[in-house]
């Protein structure tokens, strides 16, 4: 779901806190580490994020946030602010010539410029993450 956050308020921050669950405290962040990335260049976006923003006209940027049962993508435009939380069971994360993340039928693609080899090892610990959340829900407890 994406939500505009621009000037967010408690329904929004309830819903996203349902979907994903509330932040991680500031003691949590600390022992975590790599909870946000680095600030990134969008480079493209999906065909049904157009109506949230015009990426041709406006430079778009994104930062992801760690959650405890997913991620929150927040992309920042001229003048708007927009936050879409995906849970782990839906994320999808493709590395080719871009990192691209996909869920929900939206997808947006980063750019691979100087800020990505500050957050490799933020995509290395995502992507562990879900592997792990993933085995979660499919292991077999016996009969």
């Amino acid at each position: 779901m994406i939500l505009e956050t621009t000037h967010i308020n408690r329904t929004d921050k309830q819903f996203i806190a349902e979907l994903v669950d509330k932040p991680y405290s500031f003691f949590q962040k600390i022992k975590l580490k790599n909870v946000r990335s680095r600030w990134m260049l969008i480079e493209k976006v999906g065909p049904n994020l157009n109506s949230y923003f015009d990426p041709v006209s406006e430079a778009l940027r994104g930062r992801i946030e760690r959650r405890p049962k997913g991620i929150v993508i927040n992309i920042s435009g001229h003048s708007k602010t927009y936050s879409w939380a995906i849970p782990y069971y839906q994320l999808v994360i493709y590395k080719t010539d871009s990192i691209s993340i996909h869920a929900q039928g939206r997808f947006i693609q980063f750019g691979k410029n100087g800020s990505y080899k500050e957050n490799k090892s933020f995509f290395k610990k995502l992507l562990d993450l879900k592997a792990q959340h993933s085995t979660g829900y499919y292991q077999f407890s016996g009969f």
